[in-house]
């Protein structure tokens, strides 16, 4: 992920992005950074995804639970709440909305 974009609009796609992952399975926050870096988003730095968790609890989007690990401390697995399934489903029609718009434009500006 490309390092120049505002960090609200980075924020907001970062939010539905995890939201996203966070359907699939539960995870903590080392591991969704290794979901992340599945999908070539390797760039987004490690200490944007903490505070982004904290906020997504808070605003009630997600459940952190702590948990015992195989390897190591416990660790806060975070779960996708009822108004997360909701704040994603909103994502994912605004992204589709907001492609469409863009790919118009792009388009549009190939042929000038």
């Amino acid at each position: 992920m490309h390092q120049d974009i505002s960090s609200q609009v980075l924020k907001g796609i970062l939010q539905g992005i995890i939201l996203m992952i966070l359907t699939k399975q539960p995870e903590y926050g080392y591991g969704l950074s290794k979901q992340m870096d599945r999908y070539d988003l390797n760039n987004v730095p490690k200490g944007t995804i903490y505070p982004l968790l904290t906020t997504m609890e808070k605003r009630g989007f997600i459940e952190g639970k702590r948990q015992p690990s195989e390897v190591g401390p416990t660790r806060k697995y975070y779960y996708i709440t009822k108004a997360g399934e909701n704040e994603k489903n909103k994502f994912i029609q605004e992204w589709e909305q907001l492609q469409k718009s863009v790919n118009k434009l792009i388009k549009e500006d190939s042929h000038d």
